[in-house]
């Protein structure tokens, strides 16, 4: 098995309500997944990397507030403005700053609210701000519902390195 795609690499899916309905669900429940999946992990399990040359547990879980917090950003751009270019990020530089080293809980309490604000907007998207685009300089223009099916997709794959890693090391 590819430790980097634990669940495999993203396939968008097809527009349809009960693809929209599971992705939704997805982006409500990521938070909770996330905090069982650091249920009771002490300081070293944390700094565990998920595979050898990957981040630990502790800067997945920052990293997840780092990409979706760009997702929410990029959401409200591709809403709000035509067809606007957003920036890409660089996700190791990010993932190794100060803030990184802050408790795994502060992480976790930014993305239930964080997570809060993006199934509110994905949920009130009209059916046709769903094909909205922005454009991402380095892999093109995508639409709307491609950014659901993207982050909905990234949060069950972080945590899947960690529950992964748990199984493993035998931390169940």
């Amino acid at each position: 098995m590819d430790l980097r795609y634990p669940i495999g690499k993203y396939i968008p899916f097809p527009f349809s309500e009960e693809e929209r309905r599971i992705r939704l669900i997805d982006i409500a429940q990521l938070p909770n997944m996330l905090e069982a999946a650091l249920l009771n992990l002490d300081a070293s399990q944390l700094e565990t990397p998920y595979r050898e040359g990957g981040w630990t547990v502790a800067q997945v879980a920052h990293h997840l507030v780092d990409s979706h917090t760009n997702c929410l950003a990029r959401l409200k751009l591709a809403l709000t403005e035509e067809n606007p270019v957003i920036r890409p990020y660089d996700e190791d530089a990010w993932v190794r700053q100060a803030d990184s080293a802050l408790p795994v809980n502060n992480a976790t309490t930014l993305l239930h609210a964080l997570h809060q604000r993006l199934y509110l907007l994905f949920n009130t998207v009209s059916n046709s701000d769903w094909e909205r685009t922005y454009v991402h300089p380095q892999s093109g223009q995508h639409s709307v519902w491609f950014l659901l099916g993207l982050y909905a997709w990234h949060g069950k794959h972080h945590v899947e390195h960690i529950n992964k890693l748990r199984e493993r090391m035998g931390w169940m």
